[in-house]
Formats: C-alpha cells, structure tokens, sequence
C-alpha cells in the first residue's frame, strides 16, 4: 500500500469517527478530517486531526492547516516565498512531452526547480490512466520541492467532436465527445451546456486536471474569422446564458471555487471576433481589431454570464483595437492584455473581477523573422510548423524589451503569463523599479488562493483506475452523441425526403454512395454501400466549410478567409500572408459528379463558419448543418431516431460580396441572407 493509500485509509476512518464527535484540544468548532494525499511529505498530528508538513520543519504552519480559510493561508504561504519563486508561479508553462507523448520529467527538472514554475498547460492525448498517473507523477515532484506547492494542471477543451470517417465510434477510453459550442448555442438549451460542463468536470478532475482554458465568450460578427467555431455564435444575449451555464457547470455551481471545482477561464476579454478582414490575430498580419459599428458594448455582453457566475479566471485577448471610444475615451492601441482601461478600469473597477487575470500565449515574446515573414518554402516541406520556432504577440509593444513588457501587462492587470516559464524578466523588471513586489504579491496572492479553494493543498493526487472507470463511460457518451444529432440544424427537406425509414431504405434507397462517411455506419443502418453514384439509390455527403490556410503561417488558427464554393463566392485573399491554398473545390467537384448520376443527395455541411451556400443548395436534395457529430448521430438524424432541433446560430450571408459589405463588430448585418439567424426546419 503507497503512502496516498494509507493516508486516505487513515484520515477516511477519522472523519467518519469525527463526523459525530470530537474537537480539537485548542478549539471547541468540530471539523472533517480532509483526505489527505502524500507521497514524500510526512503527517502531522494536532490533536485528533492530521495535516500534511509541507516544508518539513515538523511545525503546522497556517497554510498547512486545512482548518484556516484559503485567504489566511494564502497569506501565509506569501510570506514565506521569495521574489524568485512568487515570479515562478506568475508563470504559465507547457508540460514537456517525450516521443511517446508522456510527460518527459528530465525536461522539466529545471522547470520545476530553478524556475519555480508550478501551472502549466496539458497536451498529453491518450487513455485517462496514462494522464492521471503523469499528472500524479507531477504532483509528487512539486510536494518534495522547498514549500510543497500542488500543480495547477490546464488544458484546451477536449470534448468536442469533428469528424472522422475512417471511425466508426469514439475509442474507449476517450474524454465523452460532444459538439462544438456552436452546436449548444444551435439549440439555446442552457441546462445542457450545464450538465456538459459537469461532466467534463468531472472527467477534467478524474485525471488531474483542474483548468478549463474555456470557455469562449467571443461573438461570430465577423463571418470570416477562423475561431467562431468555439463561440455561442453571434447573439450577445444567447452568448450570455451560454456562458454563465457553462462556468456553473465546470466550477460545479456559482458561488465560486470548491474542492471539487474545475477553474474556468473566460476568454477573450473584451471580446474577441471583430477582427480586420476577420484575419486571426495568433498572427502579425491579424492583429488588428476594429470596430466599424461603434459596437464595443455589444461584445461585453457575453461576460456578464461569466461574472454572474462567479468565473475564476479571465484571459485578455491579443487583438490590438485601433480607433476604438468607449465612454468618449480614447482606448489605447496595445492588445488587450497590455491594457490598463480594459483590465483594471473596465474589467477590476466596472465589473468588479477579483479572480486571476491569465494572459494569452507568448503576448512579452518578439515576433520576428518567422513570426512575420513566414516559413520558408524548404521548411514547410520538412514538415516544420509554427510550434518549431519562437513566435510571439506583443502587439502594439513591439518596441518594448521583454522587461518591459512584463511590467506593462502587469500594471494594466495581468496576474499569469501563459506560455512562458522564465521568470528572469519578471524579475528584472521588479529589480529595476518598473514593477513593485507589492504588485507582484497581489496575483501571487489570487493565484495561491485559487490552488487553496480546490484542495489541492490536501490532496493533489487522483484515483487513476477510478479515472479509467469515469472518463468516457457510456452514459457521458450517450449523452454527448444525443447532443450531436440534436444539434443538427435541417436547412432544406425537399419532398419530406427525410426521416429515412426502414422500409424506405430498403424499398427504395437501398443502395447508397459515401462520400467522407464511414461505411460501417451507413451499413448498420440498413444500407447497401456502393463504390459510385451510378450504382446508388442515393447519396450521403459530408463536406466542410470552405476556407484558405497557409503553410507558411501554420501557428495558431490557419481557417480564415473564403466562405464559397463555386463561381464568385470563391474568392482566395490576394494578400502578403496568403499562400493561396484554398479548401472547398475538392468537395464541390464531389458534389457536382454526384448530381450528375441524377440521385437524390443528403449532404451534411460541417459549419464552423457562416459558409456561403448559394452554389449548394439547389443541388442538393437535404442540406443539414452539423456542428461536429459521428457518423452515427448524423443516421441518428436521417433516420428520425434523433429529430434535429438546432436553429443557426449565426446568419448564412448570400455572397462574397455581401460578407466583404460587413461590419466586423455588428452581427445580423448581412444583406439579403440565404439563411437568417435562427433558421432550422423540423419533422
């Protein structure tokens, strides 16, 4: 039996022992004994309760007792911390991951110790074993250094589908698969996003992860910017209620962090989407946000749902706003995350935020040669991408030192520093005046508190068959695949043509072509799969939305751009970033050879943009959207086992032309739409 065994043994016989008497020998209010996790540290005993001796003086100090609320503690454990290891934990670093994809702890030694790092991002993939007995491998590190201050563990959402037609279900073990936030906003059931976040609670927790780098609370106003498909779409109000249930779920309830809470970071404040030309501003050529509109206002909406749920934590934008008033000021031309009228005037004093300020990725890195210029020709061959080399985005900073930059961010706000995990700066910029330590005790402070409310003080360390048995198990599955059909918005029903029934099936499409579906799936439902049209009784297509990337900019989001299909709607950018590399022609071509063998065509579209559907509509028989689901939640559909329910979440512009007539801030604005907002049929 390991030393976590034993103590959860121990101090599990003990609360059940003083849950109905007992107190401690100094004080007549009566506790439950916490299970207490450890692996080097040992146990101290004040009369009938135990507590872990972090820092091994044989002393209970007040943030080793469990007994103290979180501020005392915290309190407490600043005191006792140097300059160089409350720098350490105003960083946000990225676990080092070996060939296998296992955390490489030979990498992070140095990490760990010298730089006193202790939050950091997880892009472990994998089975839920492998991952909780690396982040329990993780914790034992941390308790045996200096203080024993637990691990934050973050991650980016995991629990959302996009298809696969080479698979016929999500593999077992794998985080429960739902669709994409874009496919809750489709069916404004905020109950829903509220167990969904639950679950993915728990499953976050069973692992050891306790950060949901989520969710995003941006608008889908501007049609062409690649990050609309993790939105609640482009109604501020909708975005609203969707936010709110989101953060109760994962933080498991409002009234703040617990101990079985995961931190949910709402991004981007104050509001990502209004982008020029919808360019994404991971990269040099996007950073601009505008505001045509005059419609700042509109995109804060959204947050109020995060504040009204108590959100723990805040991630500023890297848009750099130009021309934009608010309250007849002048806003300052730095990105988000570098300014003190949007994080401590709007932010702090109007919304009155006490939780952590978490800057985005690399916002103090210099972004130079690569980072502006792109990858050559030679590097993208080898297979190089945007992760292999420095980037940064200080934009509107540039001219600043690094130094400088930290002290910047942090005197408009920030508290944690994502994708970074060299403190040296931070601390040169206390050293040298540009920041004081007071400041830096302020996050330092808000960042402890946060490890104190969700327990991990006492128990850092998780079940990791206990994982195995919770993560993906088949009623989460269930319950997510349920949500995928729902979500399906039904554009276009031409004679009823669905719900496909048995008998239908089998008397009169019998035979169906597959393109981008899985056959195995079309087969269990009664179909007969065919090699080409001219075989088929029908056709079943799955096709995406257009868009451009580039190669040579391969970091960050590389969807952007073109919406078309055909003709004048598909439009490449003639820019300096662009490539020229266009998706979109494949599956028109597709669909045009299909129509041709004159057989009735079911096409599912899979919309994380507002795509241009004119050259596609009339070609088709049935026009779904769908916001990432199996193949099986989409038959589900077909077959009116699952009645699609959704309603767009954002308008579907008519042209080319009347996307480029937009304004990036102002949603509902397209003229002429081929499909309004909130448009979906039913059966």
């Amino acid at each position: 039996m390991n030393k976590t065994s034993q103590a959860f043994g121990l101090t599990a016989l003990a609360a059940a022992l003083l849950s109905g008497c007992g107190s401690d020998s100094t004080d007549n209010t009566r506790y439950t004994q916490p299970t207490l996790g450890y692996r080097s540290a040992s146990l101290l005993t004040e009369g009938s309760y135990q507590f872990k001796d972090l820092n091994g003086d044989g002393e209970l100090n007040p943030y080793e007792d469990w007994r103290q609320d979180s501020d005392t503690r915290a309190e407490d454990l600043l005191g006792r911390l140097s300059l160089a290891q409350k720098a350490g934990l105003m960083m946000h670093g990225t676990l080092s991951l070996d060939s296998d994809g296992r955390v490489d702890f030979d990498s992070m030694e140095d990490v760990l110790t010298a730089n006193y790092v202790n939050t950091f991002i997880t892009r472990m993939a994998g089975d839920p074993a492998t991952i909780a007995a690396d982040n329990n491998s993780l914790q034992e590190e941390a308790e045996a250094i200096g203080l024993g201050i637990p691990v934050t563990i973050s991650t980016d959402p995991r629990n959302h589908f996009t298809n696969d037609p080479n698979a016929t279900s999500v593999s077992a073990g794998d985080f429960s698969q739902w669709p994409e936030d874009l496919g809750f906003a489709a069916l404004r059931d905020y109950d829903l996003v509220e167990t969904f976040g639950d679950i993915a609670r728990q499953e976050y927790r069973a692992v050891g992860i306790q950060m949901a780098l989520s969710p995003q609370a941006d608008l889908a106003t501007e049609p062409r910017w690649g990050r609309i498909s993790g939105t609640f779409g482009e109604d501020n109000v909708v975005a609203k209620k969707m936010v709110a249930a989101y953060i109760s779920g994962f933080q498991h309830g409002t009234e703040g962090l617990q101990d079985d809470s995961v931190i949910t970071v709402v991004k981007h404040f104050a509001g990502g989407g209004p982008q020029l030309n919808g360019l994404d501003a991971h990269n040099y050529y996007g950073k601009q946000q505008i505001y045509p509109g005059n419609n700042f206002a509109y995109h804060l909406v959204p947050f109020e749902g995060a504040f009204e749920s108590n959100v723990a934590s805040v991630m500023p934008y890297y848009g750099q706003p130009i021309g934009l008033t608010y309250n007849d000021e002048e806003i300052e031309e730095v990105g988000f995350g570098f300014n003190k009228q949007i994080l401590t005037d709007l932010l702090r004093d109007h919304f009155g935020f006490t939780g952590v300020v978490l800057s985005d990725w690399g916002i103090v890195n210099d972004c130079v040669d690569r980072c502006q210029y792109g990858m050559s020709d030679d590097e993208v061959a080898s297979g190089m991408s945007g992760f292999s080399y420095d980037f940064g985005m200080s934009w509107g900073v540039e001219s600043l030192s690094v130094a400088e930059r930290y002290a910047k961010a942090i005197n408009a706000g920030v508290d944690q520093f994502g994708g970074v995990d060299d403190p040296s700066y931070l601390i040169s910029a206390v050293e040298s005046g540009m920041v004081t330590e007071d400041r830096i005790d302020e996050s330092v402070l808000r960042i402890l508190k946060q490890k104190f409310d969700l327990g991990l003080f006492e128990n850092p360390y998780v079940d990791e068959e206990a994982a195995v048995e919770l993560v993906g198990n088949d009623d989460f599955q269930a319950q997510g695949q349920a949500a995928q059909s729902r979500s399906h918005v039904l554009l276009k029903n031409a004679n009823d043509l669905l719900p496909l029934s048995s008998d239908t099936i089998a008397s009169t499409y019998p035979k169906v072509y597959l393109y981008n579906v899985n056959a195995d799936v079309a087969a269990t439902y009664g179909f007969t799969v065919v090699s080409t049209p001219s075989e088929a009784d029908l056709a079943i297509l799955r096709i995406d939305t257009p868009y451009e990337t580039d190669a040579h900019y391969s970091f960050g989001t590389v969807h952007y751009g073109q919406l078309g299909f055909a003709s004048d709607d598909a439009v490449v950018l003639d820019t300096d970033h662009t490539g020229g590399s266009y998706t979109g022609s494949d599956d028109y071509a597709e669909l045009q050879t299909v129509k041709a063998a004159g057989i009735p065509i079911i096409a599912s579209l899979y919309l994380d943009r507002p795509a241009i559907l004119t050259d596609v509509v009339d070609d088709v028989d049935v026009l779904l959207a769908n916001f990432g689901a199996l193949d099986t939640a989409l038959f589900d559909v077909l077959t009116g086992a699952v009645p699609p329910e959704g309603k767009l979440p954002f308008e579907l512009p008519s042209s080319w032309d009347a996307v480029l007539a937009q304004d990036e801030d102002v949603p509902h604005d397209s003229a002429n739409p081929l499909y309004e907002y909130g448009y979906g049929l039913s059966y």
